[in-house]
């Protein structure tokens, strides 16, 4: 099943990201009245767990760097419901993967993936899975399109829930787990990578520094032994978590859904929606 989780992860993943990749959501939000991107995202993706305050968010989200989900939670809530922004997100989504399937949209296979997607989405345990759960909440859209999109990120979400109790487990942080996604990718030096490098250099030294002293990194800022392990110990055990969902399904549905998939994703990243890298 680690096998499986892996492969419905590279599927399932370019459908959730036409959210971010695509042109559509961001119209949405900005068309609410969000500012900036940032404020879009944040706003939409914490406000299936309701008015937290932004330590909450913070906590939920795990990867972002001290005082940024402050910047935008609770103030992106004072005008524009979280509501609305929820239901601006997958319209905007669903009508991405509208444009760029084409004609494809209304295909069976189309249907038959949102259903059998839905099913596995709709069929794991919450316990422990903040994000999961906030998404389970939410109403399952009846259109197929947005349906498909819908259980991809309910899926989605319950595996980041997953990777970061494997980061935690294994003691590593939010800007951490950056830093080794980035080595793992061949960026170099890590402080490069565009999810960490507008952060402040201290910041960033500091949490070098840190790798550097647990054996993580070496001196020339590149993977040690110890630390390409606890990379890789932290993806196996990602995948041994984000299993649970294809419980639901059975052999025969599991092929069947790999099938439906593999050409919608295909025509996603011929599109240009990026193909999924390690988390």
């Amino acid at each position: 099943m680690t096998c499986l989780a892996r492969r419905m992860f590279e599927l399932l993943e370019p459908i959730c990201l036409v959210t971010f990749f695509a042109d559509e959501c961001n119209e949405e939000l900005a068309a609410l009245g969000h500012r900036t991107y940032w404020d879009g995202y944040f706003a939409s993706r914490a406000a299936p767990l309701g008015r937290v305050p932004a330590h909450v968010v913070h906590a939920a989200f795990y990867s972002f760097a001290d005082g940024e989900a402050a910047r935008h939670i609770p103030g992106v809530w004072e005008t524009i419901p979280p509501e609305a922004s929820v239901a601006a997100r997958e319209r905007g989504s669903a009508a991405s993967l509208r444009r760029i399937l084409g004609e494809a949209a209304g295909s069976p296979g189309v249907l038959r993936a949102a259903d059998l997607t839905t099913k596995a989405a709709t069929s794991a345990p919450t316990e422990g899975r903040m994000m999961y759960a906030g998404m389970r909440a939410q109403p399952v859209p009846g259109d197929p399109v947005a349906r498909l999109w819908h259980s991809a990120t309910m899926l989605r979400e319950h595996r980041c829930d997953g990777h970061i109790a494997a980061l935690v487990g294994a003691g590593i942080g939010g800007t951490e787990s950056h830093v080794l996604s980035a080595l793992e990718m061949g960026i170099h030096p890590p402080e490069s990578f565009g999810r960490v490098h507008h952060l402040p250099k201290e910041r960033l030294a500091a949490v070098m520094a840190g790798l550097r002293e647990r054996g993580f990194v070496d001196e020339d800022g590149w993977f040690t032994d110890a630390g390409r392990k606890t990379k890789q110990h932290i993806e196996a055990l990602t995948d041994d978590l984000a299993t649970p969902p294809y419980h639901a399904l059975s052999p025969a549905e599991l092929d069947e859904l790999v099938a439906a998939l593999t050409p919608i994703t295909a025509k996603l990243v011929a599109a240009g929606i990026p193909a999924p890298v390690r988390d």
